[in-house]
């Protein structure tokens, strides 16, 4: 598997449609917000880009909802499944490097069962009480586990139960594959934040603060909008009339180039603890990214 991955506005859909098209390949996203129906522009989904190279993990739950790892290896697997016993190669695309990291070392995550006894125990907890214990099972590497109180005691009824049934551990200790390739899409700071810029001025021209305004309507609670960050916590925001679009524009230019940093300390991160990535320019010509892939895949075979 070739895995396609990089910061936000480096243009990873194109050069994996490209790279999918050349070796018909079908493509599995590794973005955490394409997989939300009706969250298009906002995501940065650009559809049109894939014209008849078929994709999966895309518009596959509706908006409001909040998916989680587990789902993402579960859904990926039966994906990478279906796709491969069609005798098709897969390319992943997408900057989420929890997903991206977490299928490269072979993450697995077997279903846990609600512990209604323990929710009731830990509902009457502050997050900050929640956060303090879940941290006696496991080290935090991000704040995905305790951003609300909710999936605080989510995670919290997880790390219990494996550490109640040890012989669970095996299953969820990493077991790298072996054949996949990881492709960094490589661009410089400065040509990162006028592309970001460019992208969001041209997402809020094409109707960005609409498509949160008919999410709303539609019945997808503000707060929900909110939580995932990013373009629909600021629009949201200035949609509920608590700022103004100037300001809304200024904060979240600001937060995107920030989440880009992000992005980048996590792949830095990933090849600190093992993962070899191949890093190409972003400005590479399609064909020439397609034949510097299929070299490093050629040469790693």
């Amino acid at each position: 598997m070739i895995i396609i991955t990089g910061p936000t506005a480096s243009g990873k859909t194109g050069k994996a449609v490209a790279l999918a098209r050349a070796i018909g390949a079908e493509i599995i996203s590794a973005d955490s917000r394409q997989l939300y129906r009706g969250m298009d522009l906002g995501t940065g989904k650009d559809l049109d880009e894939y014209g008849n190279v078929p994709y999966h993990m895309i518009d596959i739950c509706p908006a409001g909802y909040k998916y989680n790892l587990y789902e993402y290896l579960r859904d990926y697997q039966a994906c990478y499944d279906n796709i491969t016993s069609r005798g098709k190669p897969v390319v992943m695309c997408g900057g989420t490097g929890l997903y991206v990291e977490s299928v490269v070392k072979g993450i697995q995550l077997p279903p846990v069962p609600e512990n209604r006894e323990l929710r009731a125990e830990l509902e009457t907890k502050s997050l900050d009480e929640l956060t303090h214990i879940l941290k006696r099972y496991k080290t935090l590497r991000n704040n995905s586990d305790i951003d609300t109180p909710k999936r605080a005691i989510r995670a919290i009824e997880i790390a219990m139960y494996y550490h109640n049934n040890p012989h669970l551990k095996a299953q969820t200790e990493p077991h790298p594959l072996a054949d996949a390739v990881v492709i960094g899409i490589n661009i410089d700071r400065d040509a990162r934040r006028q592309r970001i810029t460019w992208r969001l001025k041209a997402r809020l021209e094409a109707g960005m603060v609409d498509e949160v305004r008919h999410l709303i309507e539609s019945g997808v609670a503000p707060a929900d909008l909110i939580y995932y960050g990013l373009e629909y916590k600021f629009i949201t925001l200035h949609v509920m009339g608590r700022l103004s679009f100037d300001e809304m524009f200024t904060q979240l230019e600001t937060a995107i180039h920030q989440f880009a940093k992000r992005q980048m300390t996590w792949f830095r991160g990933m090849e600190r603890r093992g993962t070899h990535i191949h890093w190409l320019p972003y400005d590479l010509p399609d064909a020439d990214f397609v034949t510097a892939v299929l070299n490093i895949t050629n040469s790693q075979g």
